[in-house]
């Protein structure tokens, strides 16, 4: 079985008769068993025909990966980062498949060796008692379904692996370089210093929280602001209050050990999730098991004037009070935390401006509730998207027309994402009561015993990571091989 224009066909004859399309228009599954049949092919990158002076404003991880997915097919890529310093703050992230498989295709892998940790299983709990009410199986099953692993990581340790290779793939990072003003018809950037900067195609991933945009965010009340996105859109478009917060620690895992009533918790690296009315308790290990990352979420007042630390950690332990035992003493164990407001914004009808030379990337163009655990991810869609759209031009005529299938198919994409990010949100905050009891009830066959358990739900699910279609669409998604089907099927 081999691969002839695009099809897959047998003896290596382009018969018609068993010729196969690699990339279906219509949504399915049923010919992923012929990949396994494919020899694997060197790991050879291609350059692009139409190589570009691009400018990336903004180092996050949204950022940084853009950069590696344009450097890596021969594009210059400078970025411009206002911080004097890389870095960010915070603690844990997740990693699913759908940005993992890229990530590790672009070699990063070998900046994550000793950072990451593959969890077994997310595990729903009532927070009443931390009786597991659902489940989903992360591994081996990701690696089976989505062929790519499902990774936790210490942000630092993703920040500083995506910057190692973006130095490696050529591509240039100058720090302390805040930019004032774009310009999306030369296009060019103006930094604070006055200085400015052109290129054939300006990415603006400046509503990102790296080190200094998260600290002002804490200090100030406001992030993801985007300064490229009025020009984008057309209008000031604030990000908006959610209601919500979150609290974001690390707990050494000797300590949680050292209790026996607790030990249990890091015995097998799973994500946990406590689930209950307007609240939820995420916790996984990160750093090569060595931490232990929790991110506590609470409904937040807008006169909520809480700033000191013993005054967060007292709130945090407040918000919880009542809740599995088990983790109100992991809670206790906390001593230093960050709260995050959590913001949205509103779907916006385009990520590229009139010029199609200045596009929109991340959460200056997405923001979303964490609720998915996709935010970065679909930041780091986004470069690979844009990388591969500017990698099938074969004329500086048709960047145009790539540029406008990228923003069509993204804006779908994260507006999606956007909508599911809410949805959960909903799903775990439910107050005891009929919504409530009806959601465990429908996730019981995840968790029954498998000889007596009743599978006549299973593939349907209120846990989005076990819900059949949800999880295919989500982690099974290649943005890479979605934009190569958007063009395949774009009218010429």
């Amino acid at each position: 079985m081999v691969k002839v224009n695009g099809h897959f066909c047998n003896g290596g004859l382009a018969s018609s008769l068993h010729q196969l399309p690699v990339l279906p228009s219509y949504p399915t599954n049923s010919l992923e068993f012929l990949r396994t049949l494919q020899p694997q092919a060197e790991n050879i990158v291609t350059q692009s025909a139409v190589a570009l002076n691009i400018i990336i404003v903004g180092a996050g991880l949204g950022g940084l990966a853009t950069a590696c997915a344009l450097a890596r097919r021969g594009h210059h890529v400078t970025v411009y980062e206002q911080a004097n310093q890389l870095g960010e703050v915070g603690a844990g992230i997740q990693m699913p498949p759908n940005s993992a498989r890229l990530l590790l295709r672009w070699g990063l892998g070998e900046f994550l060796q000793g950072k990451v940790v593959e969890p077994t299983s997310v595990k729903f709990r009532r927070w009443q008692n931390g009786a597991e009410i659902g489940c989903t199986r992360l591994f081996p099953d990701h690696r089976q379904k989505f062929n790519a692993p499902y990774y936790v990581v210490h942000r630092a340790h993703f920040h500083d692996a995506l910057y190692r290779l973006a130095l490696k793939l050529g591509a240039e990072v100058e720090i302390d370089a805040k930019v004032r003003e774009y310009d999306p018809e030369t296009p060019s950037i103006t930094l604070a210093n006055g200085r400015i900067h052109t290129a054939d195609l300006v990415v603006a991933a400046d509503g990102e929280q790296t080190l200094h945009s998260a600290l002002l965010m804490l200090i100030i009340g406001t992030g993801i602001k985007s300064i490229a996105r009025k020009l984008v859109v057309g209008d000031d478009i604030p990000p908006r209050k959610t209601g919500f917060a979150a609290y974001r620690a690390t707990v050494d895992v000797d300590k949680i050990k050292a209790d026996p009533d607790i030990a249990w918790i890091v015995e097998h690296p799973n994500i946990n999730l406590w689930i209950g009315n307007g609240r939820h308790a995420m916790t996984y290990p990160i750093a090569s098991g060595k931490s232990f990352n929790m991110v506590l979420s609470h409904p937040q007042s807008d006169n909520d004037s809480t700033n000191s630390l013993p005054e967060i950690l007292e709130e945090m332990r407040r918000h919880f009070k009542g809740w599995d035992e088990r983790l109100s003493r992991i809670i206790s164990l906390i001593h230093t935390t960050l709260k995050w407001p959590l913001y949205n914004l509103p779907r916006i009808s385009t990520y590229l401006h009139l010029s199609s030379k200045l596009i929109l990337l991340g959460d200056g163009a997405h923001a979303m509730l964490p609720y998915m655990s996709q935010g970065a991810a679909m930041a780091i869609e986004d470069g690979a998207a844009l990388a591969h759209a500017l990698h099938l031009a074969t004329s500086r005529k048709e960047i145009d027309k790539m540029l406008r299938i990228w923003d069509n198919t993204r804006v779908q994409r994260c507006s999606q994402m956007q909508e599911a990010s809410s949805i959960n949100g909903t799903l775990w905050h439910f107050q005891d009561g009929p919504e409530q009891e009806a959601r465990d009830a429908a996730m019981r066959w995840e968790v029954a015993d498998e000889e007596s358990s009743d599978l006549s739900q299973a593939g349907s699910s209120p846990n989005q990571w076990s819900d059949l279609l949800t999880s295919t669409w989500c982690f099974g998604y290649d943005a890479e091989q979605e934009i190569q089907r958007q063009v395949q099927f774009s009218v010429p």
